[in-house]
């Protein structure tokens, strides 16, 4: 198993009477992605600042790269990226004097800042806008470029902390394909998020966080498998064929059905996949029950994370707490 870039144990935080952190537990392996699942205030954030040596825990310790963030703070920094909600750039400076500067930051010289401003401007398909200051760009250019500013110096490790917070669904795409080329290049990554999809699509382990503990660790089809397996859903075109459909799909189930009456809506959990669907079609089509709708489903990180939480992990997308 490839030893973990990322490495925290009983971490603790509080600010005042807020305890942001409660004992902290991560570990990820080199070349892989930790997706931090979590609402406003669990705790997400607080971590990452930890991990990149922006603040101190009080109590537990925590390694990047295989060096400690406390005893060795400026080494670590020199061994990760970091790209944020919002995008850390001079907008006065044009995307190229933006790559360029921090090149220089991390003591590039001349040639070689500009160098890798031109390499990365090619990347993130910055080119055309490369000298026009980035106080013009649109929120998803300027993300790249944040992105690209973390990439400077090729860090074997980076953290993101929600990147696609805000981003449309185009530019949140574009965003998604960057990061898997990163990852597929054998760069380490932990990826803090509110977005589901995103998880599901980026993660190869999930850390669920709630009041700044870590509640489920898994991969999503782990994690998905806690909640329970498939489900047929079956929506009746009338009410009076809700009773009969009802029986055939207990007849399928493996589980209690549930009825909503209000929607004509019968769910059951099942096992077999689709082929147990067009047993299922074929049986209410033999009865002369009417549908409107009916279909497999799986469980979604949603219902994980309501199973876990009992809240949805938007339900407090709004309220941002006193936990930074």
């Amino acid at each position: 198993m490839p030893a973990a870039a990322i490495y925290a144990e009983g971490l603790v935080k509080t600010f005042g009477e807020v305890r942001a952190l409660d004992g902290v537990d991560l570990d990820v392996p080199e070349g892989t992605v930790l997706g931090l699942l979590g609402p406003n205030g669990a705790g997400k954030t607080t971590t990452v600042r930890v991990l990149t040596t922006l603040i101190r825990p009080d109590r537990g310790t925590a390694s990047v790269a295989g060096l400690d963030v406390v005893e060795r703070p400026d080494a670590v920094r020199h061994s990760i990226g970091v790209s944020g909600q919002f995008a850390a750039v001079d907008e006065y400076l044009t995307g190229r004097e933006n790559l360029r500067m921090v090149g220089r930051l991390y003591q590039l010289g001349g040639r070689e800042a500009k160098k890798r401003a031109g390499e990365l401007l090619d990347r993130f398909n910055l080119a055309d806008a490369a000298d026009r200051p980035a106080k013009t760009y649109s929120g998803g250019m300027r993300r790249r470029l944040d992105l690209a500013a973390a990439l400077v110096v090729s860090p074997p490790v980076m953290f993101m902390d929600e990147p696609t917070t805000g981003l449309d669904p185009r530019n949140r795409q574009q965003l998604w394909e960057v990061i898997e080329e990163l990852v597929a290049g054998g760069t380490t990554l932990l990826l803090t998020t509110q977005y589901l999809e995103e998880a599901d699509r980026l993660a190869h382990d999930i850390a669920v966080v709630d009041h700044g503990r870590v509640i489920a660790r898994g991969t999503s089809d782990e994690l998905k498998a806690r909640t329970g397996g498939e489900r047929v859903e079956v929506v009746v075109h009338r009410r009076e064929h809700i009773a009969p459909a009802d029986e055939v799909l207990r007849r399928f189930g493996k589980g209690d059905s549930a009825v909503e009456e209000h929607t004509r809506r019968i769910t059951v959990p099942v096992a077999g996949g689709a082929r147990l669907l067009a047993e299922v079609i074929r049986e209410l089509d033999a009865h002369a029950i009417d549908i409107d709708d009916i279909g497999l489903r799986r469980p979604t990180l949603d219902d994980v994370f309501i199973s876990l939480t009992g809240h949805a992990a938007e339900a407090e997308e709004q309220q941002e707490g006193a936990v930074p």
